[in-house]
């Protein structure tokens, strides 16, 4: 019998960045659902003791509020085939998973997982990455380790912990910079974990392989609420952007020009689809292992539907969405998020895609 397929949520962040506290935070509330955790830990010391305080070799431990907790150091993938198979012979039961990566871990793979393997792919819809941002060591982390300003790409959703520990300035300069690198996610401060468990779960980031629902704040142009504040220059928006925050108080802001950014590609033609299809198979030939996240809604030449596509590396899926409603305006916008991509080449390259 299907019972659906189960939501998973990859949660990201550097040690000390208060991945812990908000899993407790979660695991704890009363909200009815039973959620499993997979700690996806390599040799890591296991930072959980306090939330499981249990010596037992069985990998899989139900909790007296119904959650089960899932302690791997090895293969994530058959992890997840076996807490899946275990619910379906009814001998665990819960609603979602929640795996929780290491510090340094890049959550590319662990995202690829959930479309590369039927197996895995019949059973879960990977929801969301979610990325928590320590504020006060945030500057340093992102200007040394690449895997930080990774996770920042790839995320769905931003959490900046220990906003308070920061002065105000410090923390708009952090959310600016990171806005430049991923311009899709709403950042959100938290507080010692405290988040609305409607800004963790079921926030639909990916869905390669599901019905694509187009968010409906997708193809408007700016100041809806949440700060995706897509401006038709984005693609100027990194290297020579003169917004009065760059200008004033902190004027070190240009000393990161970061690796990990995004860029925009808006049009009002419509695309030529076999050119469009050619052009970004190659794209993802070439660059896919430094693309990290991209999404599109594309008026295509020849049908009345939106066309919805998203990626992962080398991963892409596309989708009819709805019907162009009467009077919509019809027009394509494309969010790239990347590493070192060559912006000119992709803008170009869609440009010559247009019917």
């Amino acid at each position: 019998m299907s019972q659906g397929l189960i939501p998973a949520t990859i949660l990201t962040g550097f040690l000390g960045s208060g991945k812990t506290t908000l899993l407790k935070r979660v695991l704890s509330e009363a909200h009815g659902q039973k959620i499993a955790v997979i700690e996806n830990e390599f040799g890591e010391e296991n930072i959980d003791n306090e939330i499981l305080s249990v010596s037992t070799e069985e990998q899989i431990i139900q909790m007296s509020n119904g959650c089960v907790c899932c302690t791997i150091r090895e293969d994530l993938r058959g992890a997840l085939a076996t807490l899946a198979e275990r619910r379906r012979k009814g001998e665990l039961q819960f609603d979602r998973v929640v795996i929780e990566t290491t510090g340094l871990a890049d959550p590319g793979p662990v995202a690829q997982t959930f479309f590369m393997d039927d197996e895995i792919a019949e059973s879960y819809l990977l929801d969301s990455i979610l990325t928590l941002v320590d504020a006060k060591h945030a500057e340093g982390q992102l200007d040394t380790r690449q895997e930080a300003r990774r996770q920042v790409g790839f995320a769905d959703q931003i959490f900046l912990s220990k906003t308070d520990l920061v002065a105000e300035g410090e923390v708009e300069a952090l959310m600016h910079r990171i806005k430049h690198m991923n311009p899709r996610a709403p950042q959100r401060k938290v507080h010692f974990g405290e988040v609305p468990i409607a800004d963790v779960f079921d926030l639909k980031g990916f869905n390669l392989n599901a019905k694509l629902d187009i968010d409906p704040d997708f193809l408007k142009d700016d100041g809806h609420g949440h700060g995706h504040h897509d401006h038709d220059h984005d693609h100027e928006h990194g290297e020579h952007c003169d917004h009065p925050s760059h200008r004033h108080d902190h004027p070190h802001h240009h000393a990161h020009d970061d690796d990990v950014k995004s860029f925009v590609f808006r049009s009002d033609r419509a695309f030529n689809p076999a050119k469009l299809e050619d052009f970004l198979g190659a794209i993802v030939q070439v660059y896919g292992p430094k693309m990290l996240r991209y999404k599109g809604v594309l008026f295509m030449k020849g049908s009345d539907r939106k066309v919805v596509f998203q990626g992962v590396h080398q991963l892409m899926g596309s989708d009819l969405g709805p019907k162009w409603a009467p009077g919509e305006k019809k027009q394509s916008k494309l969010v790239f998020i990347g590493i070192d991509l060559p912006r000119e080449v992709l803008l170009q390259g869609l440009e010559q895609c247009l019917a």
